[in-house]
């Protein structure tokens, strides 16, 4: 296997082993997407992505982690994303969204005004926990969810699901990485609950699994089901990536079909040893043996380095983040480093 060959999933053929990594762009009024997430999007299906994620997508209002957020909580919102993921399929690229719940670091300002969490006096609104425990110190303490709290987390992430679908797009992902909501419950950390969403690793486990089986219920079974997971907090006594192979082999019975592999932000202060490809151990790891595809993510640069993950059996998939911000054609760019000619747009074959 290498970069540019294809990848099938279920009913799905990715053209090649290269992902869009969803990166909020803190662009939308109202959870709705517009010309600024066609453009982006848009720009890397046009530069030769396979797969091309959004942004953390909040299924509900109080799931955003900023008043910026995207969401699919309701229908003019999945409209506008129809929009946009009809554009990313012509251009031969696969259009995929990622669900997510920011839990307790939801209502926070966006990143170029600081990043700072927002009262309920400056637009904000109440975080919800496995416990109440705040982020860091300045945050808003969230409430600690009860029974109907947590219901009503399953039904919006299966109905944000069902409008996904209806939209046009043909991967789903479920995000329960980086400190949010469903990474909240599975860390021993965060989740302090004395019920049968707490305790041991089996019931941490119990609210992931059940919205993942609530997505898989909507989602068509020719589709594949992604979950982006924090394989490790990076701090003693917290998740790690021995309870994350054990969750995989979970979702894999769950329907899920590729763990898609990065790794902290659970707490503010973890002290992460980032170089190039760091985290790619934890995709080798997970997928040989939990018997699951797996995409790699994390400081990964180089098209030699994204081929060498995938020829060498460490993951299926390659997810590029902020160097698909600096470069929308990384993947062309790539092709021609490694020999390889893929299509291009017949508006740019001229330049190929």
């Amino acid at each position: 296997m290498h970069l540019f060959d294809s990848l099938a999933l279920r009913d799905v053929a990715l053209c090649n082993r290269i992902a869009v990594s969803p990166m909020c762009t803190y662009s939308a009024v109202d959870g709705m997407p517009d010309d600024w997430h066609l453009v982006h999007l848009g720009s890397r299906a046009v530069g030769g992505a396979g797969l091309v994620l959004t942004e953390a997508t909040a299924v509900s209002p109080e799931g955003r982690i900023s008043p910026g957020d995207t969401g699919l909580w309701n229908d003019a919102q999945a409209e506008a994303w129809a929009r946009i993921a009809a554009f990313i399929e012509a251009q031969g690229a696969v259009a995929g969204v990622q669900l997510a719940h920011a839990g307790r670091k939801a209502s926070t300002d966006v990143p170029w005004r600081g990043g700072r969490p927002l009262g309920m006096d400056a637009g904000g609104w109440q975080p919800l926990a496995p416990s109440a425990l705040p982020f860091d110190a300045g945050h808003l303490p969230p409430r600690a969810m009860d029974e109907a709290d947590i219901t009503a987390v399953i039904e919006a992430f299966r109905a944000a699901a069902a409008r996904a679908r209806d939209a046009g797009f043909r991967v789903a992902e479920v995000h329960a990485a980086h400190g949010y909501l469903l990474h909240e419950f599975l860390s021993p950390l965060t989740n302090r609950r004395e019920d049968s969403r707490g305790g041991d690793a089996v019931g941490r486990a119990r609210l992931v699994r059940e919205v993942v089986r609530a997505v898989r219920g909507e989602w068509p079974e020719r589709l594949p089901l992604f979950v982006r997971v924090s394989a490790t907090d990076w701090v003693e006594g917290g998740w790690d990536v021995d309870a994350c192979v054990q969750l995989a082999r979970w979702l894999r019975e769950d329907g899920a079909d590729l763990i898609d592999c990065s790794s902290g932000g659970l707490v503010p202060h973890a002290r992460i040893p980032q170089e190039p490809g760091y985290q790619v151990p934890f995709a080798a790891r997970i997928r040989r043996e939990a018997g699951i595809a797996t995409g790699a993510v994390g400081l990964i640069t180089d098209a030699r380095q994204a081929d060498a993950v995938i020829a060498n059996g460490e993951a299926d998939l390659v997810l590029l983040a902020r160097e698909l911000l600096r470069d929308p054609y990384f993947p062309r760019r790539a092709a021609a480093d490694l020999g390889v000619r893929i299509d291009a747009p017949p508006q740019y074959a001229r330049a190929w």
